[in-house]
């Protein structure tokens, strides 16, 4: 039962990818571009993260150490995105300006 809700999980964020992928592709600009990526950074590597652990839950006993690693992961991830989204637009928008 873990096992194909994690492959469900794991479809799941490769649509969101794919998703991701078509939008860049299409994106006008720069500015745009970042602002696409938030579904990859916000749902779908998480939702990998999950995945993970689901597949380690359905492969044996697992320890606390794992769910808090997966926890610690996902809000590192967050973090870093909404700080990294912020400077890369912060730059892109200062050099059009710029112009």
């Amino acid at each position: 039962m873990l096992t194909t809700v994690s492959m469900i999980l794991q479809i799941v964020a490769a649509l969101f990818i794919l998703g991701t992928v078509i939008a860049l592709w299409r994106a006008p600009d720069a500015l745009t571009r970042i602002n696409v990526m938030g579904p990859t950074t916000g749902v779908a590597l998480p939702l990998l993260a999950v995945a993970k652990l689901l597949e380690d839950f359905a492969a044996g006993p697992v320890d606390a150490n794992s769910v808090v690693r997966v926890v610690l992961v996902i809000c590192g991830l967050w973090i870093v995105a909404a700080v990294s989204s912020f400077y890369m637009a912060r730059a892109i928008h200062d050099a059009v300006e710029s112009l």
